[in-house]
């Protein structure tokens, strides 16, 4: 039996894992006794701080700056993990852009940034994880999807799209890179406050959409990174976390 602190996944690659949701689940990880190597686009000050944070709590983190809409992008990021790491056991896909606009406000610019970010990346990221890695079984892809997509609205078109093309590329992939690599994803719901929004906010819609009456935070996502990667009979699994808000 695994024990509560004890990481199944020894190597570990998030993208967009200096800020918000990619933030926790860097730290979460590093406090489990994982190696993190942290995908960052622009972030860069979030990213040392990052790095600061898991080095002061005797952990080891590597930093990798890339911009994950240039299609060169992907495989530097695996190399660098791979030659820092010494391979990668786990990856977990955070990193997206989140862009408001219905299908008659959704430009060409505004459909290419989101696919290229949201869906191609992580299919040629899950691509190159799954070619180095070498191990029979042992292997771990985490998604990030969302939690609205049974229930889609109009308010984000082009975004949306993308989180569905990622849960379908979770159950194919779960299919196809079994029985060396588990894949799953998590359907984030009311996790944080948009940017530029407070935590009154995310009260404020938990109230009123949410049946727990309240919101969630990152560190739960993280903590259902870690229940994944201690789960050694669960893939293809898509875990909501909306407080019962999309049932």
């Amino acid at each position: 039996m695994s024990t509560e602190n004890e990481c199944i996944g020894k190597r570990v690659l998030v993208t967009g894992g200096a800020v918000r949701v990619g933030q926790a689940i860097t730290l979460a990880l590093a406090e489990s006794g994982c190696e993190v190597c942290v995908h960052y686009g622009q972030s860069v000050a979030s990213a040392r701080e990052v790095k600061q944070q898991v080095e002061e709590m005797g952990g080891r983190v590597e930093l990798i700056g890339a911009d994950l809409s240039e299609p060169d992008a992907v495989p530097a990021i695996v190399d660098h993990a791979v030659g820092t790491l010494g391979g990668i056991d786990v990856l977990v896909n955070s990193a997206a852009i989140f862009l408001e606009g219905n299908m008659a406000e959704t430009t060409a610019e505004m459909w290419d940034a989101q696919f290229a970010i949201n869906l191609r990346a992580p299919f040629f990221l899950c691509q190159a994880f799954a070619q180095q890695f070498q191990a029979e079984s042992g292997g771990h892809i985490i998604n990030i999807v969302d939690a609205r997509l049974n229930q889609p609205a109009a308010d984000h078109a082009a975004y949306r799209l993308t989180k569905s093309g990622l849960l379908t590329l979770t159950h194919n992939l779960a299919i196809e890179l079994a029985p060396r690599i588990q894949v799953n994803a998590l359907a984030l719901g009311a996790i944080l406050p948009p940017p530029g929004k407070g935590q009154d906010h995310l009260d404020r819609i938990a109230n009123e959409r949410v049946p727990l009456k309240r919101g969630g935070s990152a560190e739960i996502v993280a903590e259902n990174v870690l229940h994944l990667l201690r789960s050694p009979f669960t893939t293809g699994a898509v875990i909501p976390l909306d407080g019962g808000e999309f049932l």
